[in-house]
């Protein structure tokens, strides 16, 4: 299809505009570089490891997946620096970071001792030694040690042991996304991330590694990013300007990039359009979908999406839209793409609207 219009595409085809995504990649690493920041970006929303390489082109040191699997694909891709920020736990799991270990540098997060002796003992046995980060729970109420003397006892037992090696801690503020009053977000940001200062300044004090200090989501990153203590942020998903990021979360500065192919394929009546694509096609929803353009470029300004199943998307026609037809094109645009991608075996890479890139989306389905 390299070469083809996208009106050519056999549809659902999910379609990156590769100016804008390169312009978001760019205003993300400078903003970061700007604070003094180090850029660790997330690929649980691409899962493409030709995407990650464009993102360490421009500035990125690394990348963070969520499954060791996940990570296996962009280090057998020449991607070295990657720190899973979730807890491994079982032998096939902890042995694939072991094996990781003899070919880059991983970082691991953990939140109890168990599983840092566990990977320490795998990585004795092949004699390796992995980096890992103590994971505190911030205010989100899911994975993480509680800040204070838990978390800096757990830091001082994993100091201990042979085969790990202790680089600092991390924390994710991702239940402050949401947060619409943007002086209180930022006041609750500052709260959370003092909590990783707090402790950091307690291990430096003990004679302890800390030279990571690893948090922010696209949510949140613009504030994260000016708080001292942090050294790295994991944003990823803002590549691709999700319009959850942009009106859930108020991020500035950023554009959507995704463009969601999808065909007409019933007229039922004038006010009601159905589309090729379903739940299968955009997952769960976050943000309601978006329904721009045809695939020409004529405006749809008066369209709303009804309902989306399985395999439809039902859609309410205004009178400005009322033309559409069978067998036309159009443009969707997901509400958040980290439920989007991995449904999708391919990217479409467009400029001014021709296909220029096809990659294959290599972590699909990787959830080990």
């Amino acid at each position: 299809m390299i070469g083809r219009h996208r009106s050519e595409l056999d549809t659902p085809a999910l379609c990156i505009d590769l100016d804008v995504m390169a312009a978001n990649i760019r205003a993300m690493s400078s903003f970061l570089a700007a604070q003094g920041k180090n850029w660790r970006p997330h690929i649980k929303g691409n899962k493409t490891p030709e995407i990650a390489q464009q993102m360490i082109e421009a500035g990125a040191i690394g990348v963070t997946s969520a499954k060791t699997t996940e990570a296996e694909v962009f280090m057998h891709a020449g991607i070295t620096d990657i720190l899973i920020a979730n807890q491994i736990i079982g032998e096939q799991k902890l042995q694939r970071v072991v094996e990781m270990c003899q070919l880059g540098t991983p970082v691991v997060a953990i939140d109890h001792f168990v599983q840092a002796e566990a990977l320490s003992d795998l990585c004795r046995q092949a004699n390796v030694k992995c980096r890992v980060l103590v994971d505190i729970d911030v205010g989100m109420n899911r994975a993480g040690i509680r800040p204070g003397p838990d978390a800096f006892q757990l830091a001082q037992g994993v100091d201990s042991l042979s085969h790990v090696e202790l680089v600092g801690i991390m924390g994710y503020e991702g239940h402050l996304v949401r947060v619409e009053d943007q002086t209180k977000k930022e006041f609750q940001i500052r709260n959370a991330m003092s909590l990783l200062e707090e402790l950091r300044d307690r291990m430096l004090a003990g004679g302890m590694c800390c030279d990571i200090v690893s948090a922010g989501g696209t949510g949140t990153y613009q504030i994260t990013a000016t708080c001292p203590a942090i050294t790295e942020l994991q944003c990823g998903g803002g590549i691709f300007g999700d319009p959850f990021y942009q009106e859930q979360c108020q991020v500035a500065g950023l554009e959507e990039a995704i463009q969601l192919i999808a065909t007409v394929t019933s007229r039922p009546c004038l006010e009601r359009g159905v589309l090729d694509i379903g739940r299968k096609t955009t997952g769960v929803q976050y943000h309601p979908l978006k329904v721009t353009t045809t695939v020409e470029g004529r405006r749809l300004p008066d369209v709303q999406v009804m309902q989306s199943s399985a395999e439809h998307t039902t859609l309410k026609l205004g009178s400005d839209s009322q033309s559409l037809v069978i067998g036309d094109r159009v443009v969707v645009v997901p509400g958040y793409m980290d439920m989007t991608t991995m449904l999708h075996e391919r990217f479409y890479g467009l400029r001014n609207d021709i296909v220029e890139q096809v990659w294959e989306i290599a972590a699909r389905g990787k959830l080990q």
